[in-house]
């Protein structure tokens, strides 16, 4: 009954949501009869007819994208697993890791990313580069506190049982620690599309993000600019879905416990 209603309460807002952009295309174009309303805020049809128009091309280009925050994702998410890991067996790593680990991201990621760039001189690299730094900090973080949060009493009684380290971890911390490690991962998968849409934007020839800027300043076809955004949008939330599938697939006992509790 929840579900249908938070289904619900989700279409309706994103009908509520379509209503008021189509009635501030309206009022732009036929009201105000603004000259630019086509580009400020077009309507839902012409923005549908757009991306019919440019599908092949718009999908080529979000799959560039997409490969690229995979590989940044899939590159961080390891980095910050291998860190939280060595933060909990030893607590001097932890002391001397996690300030930098924090320091690290006072860096704000516009400001870094022309930083990478000039560094590798490759556009393919820092997109990498900046998804996987822009990743591992919320999994390291996760991941630490989800190994810090078993219970002191099962963990004893592993010990009575002359369970070594390596089956602690394997047996104990790191199973109780997956829901953590899923929820660093659900944020950074976002944070990595968002990453690689902004390196896109730099100085590449491709990726959705070299869309957006090319058609908005540099003479593009103005009509692909929305459907460009909307698709760098869809990115993000296919990247966060994709994980909680598989968050759901692979620890049945957390929707247990869950339905456990309903």
């Amino acid at each position: 009954m929840k579900t249908y209603k938070k289904l619900l309460s989700s279409v309706l807002w994103l009908a509520a949501a379509l209503i008021i952009w189509e009635a501030a295309a309206y009022i732009l174009r036929d009201v105000i009869c603004d000259p630019l309303a086509a580009k400020k805020v077009p309507g839902l049809l012409e923005i549908g007819a757009s991306f019919l128009q440019n599908s092949v091309e718009l999908m080529r280009q979000a799959g560039v994208t997409m490969s690229y925050a995979a590989a940044g994702f899939a590159l961080g998410a390891s980095v910050g697993i291998i860190l939280g890991l060595a933060m909990s067996i030893s607590g001097l790593c932890e002391k001397m890791i996690l300030p930098y680990l924090l320091a690290s991201q006072m860096i704000p990621i516009i400001g870094l990313a022309p930083i990478i760039l000039g560094l590798f001189k490759d556009i393919a690299v820092s997109r990498v580069v900046i998804a996987a730094y822009i990743t591992f900090f919320p999994v390291s973080v996760n991941f630490l506190s989800g190994l810090k949060a078993s219970e002191e009493n099962l963990k004893s009684m592993m010990r009575v049982y002359a369970a070594d380290k390596c089956r602690l971890y394997s047996k104990l911390l790191v199973p109780n620690a997956l829901p953590y490690l899923f929820s660093g991962l659900k944020i950074s998968a976002p944070m990595a599309v968002t990453a690689a849409v902004l390196v896109d934007t730099l100085s590449s020839k491709d990726g959705i993000g070299y869309v957006i800027v090319f058609t908005l300043y540099g003479g593009g076809t103005t009509g692909q600019f929305w459907p460009a955004v909307i698709i760098a949008a869809l990115l993000g939330l296919l990247s966060f879905l994709i994980i909680s599938a598989a968050e759901y697939i692979l620890i049945p006992w957390k929707r247990q416990k869950e339905e456990v509790r309903k």
